[in-house]
């Protein structure tokens, strides 16, 4: 089983793109249950999981919550049909991908090869949890729309988790792992 790593956003800036979120979904009759906003950080194939817990609580114990920066929307392409926020690639996300990428392939992970070829992004709606299979059309229309709505937001990644692939609020976590405060040593 494939298991993703994903920053969660701030109470604030999840509710103001859950809106945009909603209201994409209503237009186009996509989800009966909304997918949590995340921005994937990882992903990793069939961990042992116990040994992935501990890795990565050692690792992520020294983060801090931090800021990102959303800048435009990018879609993907069928057969994704994926519409998202872009976020940019700085210095403190990237640093934290590297640290996270290096340290787990060199404990035997199976992560991502090239950390670089990863648009980073939070996703609105796609057909992977949807209750239908959208439209070429509808997926052009909603990136159309979404696109127009020129968006830049900052926003702060407040925790981390570890996911199962699956859309259900309740079982999906396998662990969550807090950052700490700025402030906080």
């Amino acid at each position: 089983m494939v298991y993703y790593l994903v920053g969660l956003l701030d109470k604030t800036s999840y509710k103001y793109i859950e809106k945009i979120q909603k209201d994409l979904s209503d237009k186009f009759n996509l989800y009966t249950e909304l997918p949590v906003l995340h921005v994937t950080l990882e992903v990793i194939n069939e961990p042992d999981i116990e040994k992935l817990t501990f890795w990565l609580d050692n690792l992520l114990k020294k983060y801090s919550k931090f800021t990102i920066n959303i800048n435009g929307v990018i879609c993907f392409d069928p057969p994704f049909k994926s519409v998202n926020l872009k976020v940019e690639k700085d210095i403190h996300i990237m640093n934290l991908i590297e640290n996270i990428n290096s340290v787990l392939k060199a404990e035997g992970f199976k992560v991502r090869e090239n950390i670089d070829d990863w648009d980073l992004h939070i996703s609105l709606a796609n057909s992977y949890f949807s209750k239908r299979d959208w439209s070429a059309e509808e997926f052009q229309a909603a990136c159309l729309l979404t696109k127009k709505k020129y968006f830049k937001k900052q926003s702060k990644i407040t925790e981390i988790q570890l996911w199962k692939p699956i859309n259900d609020k309740n079982s999906m976590v396998v662990k969550s792992f807090t950052l700490k405060n700025s402030t906080e040593k």
